[in-house]
């Protein structure tokens, strides 16, 4: 099921056969094979590749092969009709580079080129590449290791990593314009990330940033404006699914067995009133609010909650947890991309996770690098293994989605899916593994409930992040590692020296011994923020093409080289490929800044 329905078509992928023009031989003798190429890269996409809905994804071939600039012009006018975000050109022959390459400088282009020495497909790659760079459109080039026969319809292994690559990072640049990130309330905490920068989003994104008070949550609980039976539905699933756990508020300060039912009651309709603030719900207008029945068309967003608002309401780590999720009282569906504190910077990298992946993200402060030194002082034990260099405890502040429980398996290994191939059985395994501790008052004055688990080790998982940094604009880091599992006690004794009712994951970064990865402690040390968004896979290499696209350089990563995929127009800013990154950038400034 999926009811995370948003304005505006998904984008699809837009196929250009281009050809050499040239008539009485030679552009009849390569028609068919030119065609047939555009036919076999757009099923290796469509069949491979999904919308982080569910949704297959649709490749657009052009009505003709593109031999010269009136064909050209044809198929970006179907193109637009057809609502394409991002082209591929492909070609097994010569072409006539500037006249055939696309000119939209608003989408993410590649060009595939055949590697045949029958015909010089790698020649036009190269003239075609050459006339990208030299108007500032930089696009992607695909080009085969191995030489392949004229009559060989197979796609290499090589090429069809940078065909899935390009398409992945496409999609979710073509699938956030025109959409929102809603802020609900404004600044949290002095938190920085919640300082929501419109430039970034309408420059970088093409999004535009939408703003309700936190006031709108008190109207809409007052006034009942939800489905109520709905919220009866979701509130006898909440009772009998999430169970309540200990609830470590000192005696004098204990609330009473009804006030704990109210703020349950409260927390339930927090999420149904948050979720409907995003998307809608045509059912509001059916009860006489046909204006909050549209929502605000939201891709992502972020709640405020600290300080004003749980200093005095039940906080929002319930409703966070649940919309985060894969699943709630309707059963499996899409996770929200929903930042605590309103940290629009963490909720639009758990934007990028998502949309590359199909899966929940992991939101989590950053919180404490443990050195072997320490754990031993503390615990007595030796670390061992991946972790025999220490850890980071992320840890979020009272909500994270479910799905990071690690209870979702793939061959009887720890994961978490891509939404559409969760089972009802993990759904029950992750609310299982997940306790919900009354809120802690000293935090909380309001109360309500905290999401309560310790993550799997041995999960393949990327954290990300966003930073604005002034006189660079936004940055991307990422950290690719792995979960890790630490014996109950050790976990228990460091786990209870923070707030023991907040959802735990011990990571452990890829070290490479240098720079900011020389040590767990120099990952710590570099992070340019107090949150980080986590990803199931190792997915540093796709952040990065995304980033790419959209202008933003990587200030630091530990993706190998070789997996590196960029605009070849990179290849120009230097052999340093880092330092590259952020002169292309600049360069060429924001993909919708011009």
């Amino acid at each position: 099921m999926n009811y995370k329905t948003l304005i505006g078509k998904l984008p699809k992928i837009g196929i250009r056969p281009v050809i050499d023009g040239r008539l009485d031989g030679v552009r009849e003798s390569l028609e068919e094979s030119t065609m047939n190429m555009a036919k076999r890269a757009a099923d290796f996409l469509s069949n491979n590749l999904r919308h982080a809905d569910g949704s297959l994804v649709e490749c657009v071939i052009s009505d003709t092969c593109i031999g010269g600039v009136a064909e050209a012009a044809a198929s970006a006018d179907k193109f637009s009709r057809e609502g394409v975000g991002l082209s591929l050109t492909v070609t097994p022959c010569w072409c006539y580079g500037s006249e055939t390459i696309d000119m939209d400088p608003l989408i993410p282009k590649a060009i595939w080129g055949f590697n045949g020495t029958e015909r010089p497909g790698a020649v036009y790659l190269a003239a075609a590449l050459a006339g990208h760079n030299q108007k500032g459109l930089p696009a992607f080039s695909i080009y085969g290791r191995d030489v392949q026969d004229s009559d060989d319809t197979s796609i290499p292994k090589d090429v069809q990593e940078k065909l899935l690559a390009f398409g992945k990072a496409g999609l979710a640049v073509a699938t956030m314009k025109g959409k929102s990130y809603l802020s609900m309330g404004s600044v949290s905490m002095g938190i920085a990330g919640s300082i929501v920068n419109p430039d970034f989003f309408e420059r970088y994104l093409g999004m535009r940033c939408e703003n309700v008070d936190m006031s709108e949550f008190t109207r809409r609980i007052e006034q009942e404006i939800y489905d109520k039976e709905e919220y009866e539905k979701a509130l006898a699933w909440t009772k009998a699914n999430c169970k309540e756990g200990k609830n470590y508020n000192p005696e004098g300060k204990l609330k009473t067995r009804e006030q704990l039912d109210q703020d349950w009651e409260f927390v339930v309709k927090m999420a149904l009133i948050g979720r409907d603030l995003m998307i809608g719900n045509p059912k509001l207008k059916e009860l006489g609010y046909g204006e909050e029945a549209l929502g605000h068309n939201a891709i992502s967003g972020g709640f405020q909650g600290q300080r004003q608002w749980t200093d005095h309401f039940p906080n929002g780590d319930f409703m966070e947890a649940i919309l985060t999720s894969s699943f709630d009282w309707n059963g499996i569906r899409q996770p929200f991309m929903f930042a605590t504190e309103n940290d629009s910077l963490n909720g639009v990298s758990m934007l990028f996770g998502h949309l590359l992946t199909g899966s929940a993200q992991i939101f989590s402060d950053v919180r404490t690098y443990w050195s072997p030194e320490s754990v031993k002082r503390v615990t007595g034990y030796t670390l061992t293994g991946e972790a025999s260099n220490g850890f980071i405890h992320l840890i979020n502040s009272g909500a994270s989605a479910l799905d990071g429980t690690g209870e979702q398996t793939i061959d009887g290994q720890p994961v978490m899916k891509p939404w559409w191939d969760i089972t009802e059985e993990e759904v029950d395994k992750c609310l299982e593994n997940t306790t919900w501790g009354p809120g802690m008052l000293e935090y909380f004055r309001g109360g309500g409930y905290s999401s309560t688990f310790k993550t799997k080790g041995g999960m393949p998982v990327t954290m990300c992040r966003i930073n604005i940094v002034k006189g660079i604009g936004p940055v991307l880091q990422i950290a690719e590692g792995q979960t890790v599992q630490l014996p109950e006690e050790v976990h228990h004794t460091i786990n209870e020296r923070t707030n023991p009712t907040w959802p735990t994951t011990w990571f452990v970064p890829n070290l490479t011994g240098q720079g900011p990865f020389k040590d767990v402690y120099s990952v710590m040390a570099n992070w340019g923020a107090n949150h980080g968004a986590i990803s199931y896979g190792h997915i540093g290499a796709d952040l990065i093409t995304l980033a790419s696209m959209l202008r933003m350089p990587v200030n630091m990563h530990n993706v190998p080289e070789d997996k590196i995929f960029r605009p070849s127009a990179w290849a120009s800013f230097g052999m340093d490929k880092e330092s590259a990154d952020y002169r292309a950038c600049t360069t060429y400034g924001a993909l919708y800044g011009k």
